[in-house]
């Protein structure tokens, strides 16, 4: 009876050297080696995404302004100018202390017309809606009580369906002049009333979301945005974006 050969699985060599009565030498590798060269793996990947990421955001955030700035002469229907006021201490102002923290400030953004009379403010939302978070801004009418214009900055939605909050010419056209709190009803059921939006059949989550946004936006700042407004706002020293 003869001995077994001694075998080592796992190993391409393993068949040739059970036949030869040898034991195929597996190299190894040094752990302090493998650590060395995964902690250079990661610290070169890690500069690269924090250089990407300083090269991006400025970029980033220079576009989101610009769409914001459009978005706000959009709602409020083409102002001369517009200005930014910051709420600090309960009140709304164009002009924040310095020490007051405007990066997380609310605020509303105010349109001129050409003669420096207020027009309108718009006010930015977002909340949850069927997919996820939907973020719009709106333009209002304090002296009327009327919404002047949607548009949806963000959203998720379903394709086809949800994402006609913002695709549907129809719909959007419907949040100019109605008066607000707006009240969402199934089309061909409403009254007529002017503060109705018909609500887009398949998507009524998503419809109906937009109108919580606008309705629970002026629900929170009502009262400051009117007290703004009595105040009687004055237009930016020279006309342009937002400042």
């Amino acid at each position: 009876m003869s001995a077994s050969l001694p075998t080592v699985s796992g190993t391409p060599e393993a068949p040739r050297a059970a036949e030869e009565g040898r034991v195929p030498v597996v190299p190894h590798t040094s752990s302090p080696r493998l650590v060395a060269t995964l902690a250079v793996a990661g610290a070169i990947a890690g500069l690269v995404l924090v250089l990407v990421h300083q090269w991006t955001e400025p970029r980033i955030l220079e576009h989101q302004a610009r769409v914001l700035d459009e978005a706000v002469v959009e709602v409020l229907s083409g102002p001369s100018s517009t200005r930014t006021f910051f709420l600090v201490d309960g009140a709304f102002t164009a002009e924040p202390p310095a020490a007051a923290d405007t990066a997380s400030a609310d605020r509303v953004y105010v349109g001129f017309d050409a003669g420096g009379a207020p027009v309108g403010v718009a006010l930015a939302a977002a909340e949850p809606g069927f997919q996820d978070v939907i973020r719009l801004i709106f333009g209002y009418d304090p002296a009327g009580g009327a919404v002047l214009g949607m548009k949806v900055l963000e959203s998720k939605e379903t394709p086809g369906l949800g994402d006609k909050i913002e695709k549907d010419s129809s719909f959007v056209a419907e949040f100019r002049g109605v008066v607000a709190p707006l009240l969402g009803v199934k089309q061909g059921a409403g009254s007529g009333g002017d503060d109705e939006i018909d609500m887009i059949t398949g998507a009524t989550i998503s419809s109906r979301a937009i109108i919580d946004i606008i309705n629970h936006r002026l629900e929170a700042v009502e009262a400051d945005v009117q007290a703004l407004w009595r105040s009687a706002p004055a237009a930016p020293s020279m006309a342009g974006g937002l400042p």
